[in-house]
């Protein structure tokens, strides 16, 4: 299986991981050139748009400062992707990131989101719709008159230009590469969407909490495989997962060689597996792949592994285990309890 064929109907990390490896689309927007018959195609788009667009700014209410909330023009520079400038508090978003959703209900922007993509499962009550975060349509999207779109990733910039010329603004939020990451991304989305005290509160406040578990972790040098899906992906430490794992002083059997590699999500073989013989392993694969201890018995070879004799293999949520949301505290809480267990 190839890694850049991870269908989005499994968790929206592994989708974001596809992107991740395409690094030529990031940088400024003004560098890449949309070939004509691109054009053409949105062009009827542009009309509909524009229509909602003027409707909106016609609807909005202002402040008295020439804004339509206090605190805006404001201008977000998300790490990995273009920087945009809000002229005002959005008001209608639309979320096409699963992790970013939540972001936004922690953040109290929750009743500024109008659509959200067909696997942003939580919180329950988010407007879910049949919106592709893969492959987002312009059109679609338009259909919810947003004023503002979250994306993962927009590679040849299509969908930013389409929405951008109507004035809707497209944000871009890839997947974090770092713990740090993380944190500025929910503050950023406080500060996109008129709650900045509120997203630097959250960043600070999960901050502490992952902290504090992987402090109080019993010190225990023991080696990992985290497994991503039952070919065998994985994580290395080069990745904000494998920072995780790292604080609990683990060592990643996929380190050996370049941890660098396939941006830190290589696909490894039963054989080395087997071969370092992981005193844990980590399924993410769970819910998407019906993974558990038993199936990992069951491979071939895999009943010698010492993480399997001594019953350490450790079924985990796949979501929260693919997500940058701020559920990821429940995250390191697993690997802390294993940990502990171990």
């Amino acid at each position: 299986m190839l890694f850049s064929s991870f269908r989005f109907s499994l968790p929206s990390f592994r989708f974001s991981l596809s992107f991740r490896r395409s690094r030529h689309w990031r940088g400024s927007r003004g560098s890449q050139r949309a070939r004509p018959a691109a054009l053409l195609a949105v062009l009827p788009l542009l009309a509909v748009l524009a229509l909602a667009g003027c409707a909106q700014r016609e609807d909005s209410p202002d402040d008295g400062n020439g804004s339509a909330s206090a605190g805006f023009p404001v201008e977000l520079r998300p790490a990995g992707a273009p920087p945009v400038t809000l002229e005002d508090k959005p008001e209608r978003i639309v979320s096409l990131v699963p992790s970013v959703t939540e972001t936004l209900y922690e953040v109290g922007a929750g009743d500024q989101v109008v659509a959200v993509d067909d696997v942003s499962t939580y919180p329950d009550h988010a407007p879910r719709t049949d919106l592709s975060g893969l492959n987002p349509d312009p059109q679609a999207i338009a259909g919810h008159n947003p004023d503002l779109v979250i994306v993962n990733a927009d590679p040849d910039g299509s969908v930013a230009e389409a929405l951008d010329k109507t004035g809707v603004a497209t944000l871009v939020l890839p997947a974090p590469g770092t713990l740090e990451e993380a944190y500025d991304q929910f503050a950023l989305v406080g500060e996109a969407t008129g709650h900045p005290d509120a997203g630097r509160q959250l960043a600070d406040d999960v901050e502490a909490e992952i902290t504090e578990l992987a402090d109080n972790a019993p010190n225990r040098e023991l080696s990992y495989y985290h497994e991503v899906d039952p070919s065998y992906y994985t994580v290395t430490s080069a990745t904000f997962l494998g920072e995780i794992y790292d604080q609990f002083g683990l060592r990643n059997i996929a380190d050996q060689g370049n941890p660098d590699a396939m941006g830190g999500y290589p696909q490894l073989t039963a054989e080395k597996i087997i071969e370092a013989d992981p005193d844990l392993v980590f399924l993410a694969d769970v819910k998407c792949c019906g993974q558990n201890a038993q199936t990992v018995a069951e491979r071939p070879g895999w009943d010698t592994l010492t993480a399997v004799e001594q019953d350490r293999v450790f079924p985990l949520d796949d979501d929260l285990a693919s997500r940058w949301s701020p559920r990821l505290v429940e995250f390191v809480r697993d690997i802390a309890d294993a940990v502990a267990e171990a």
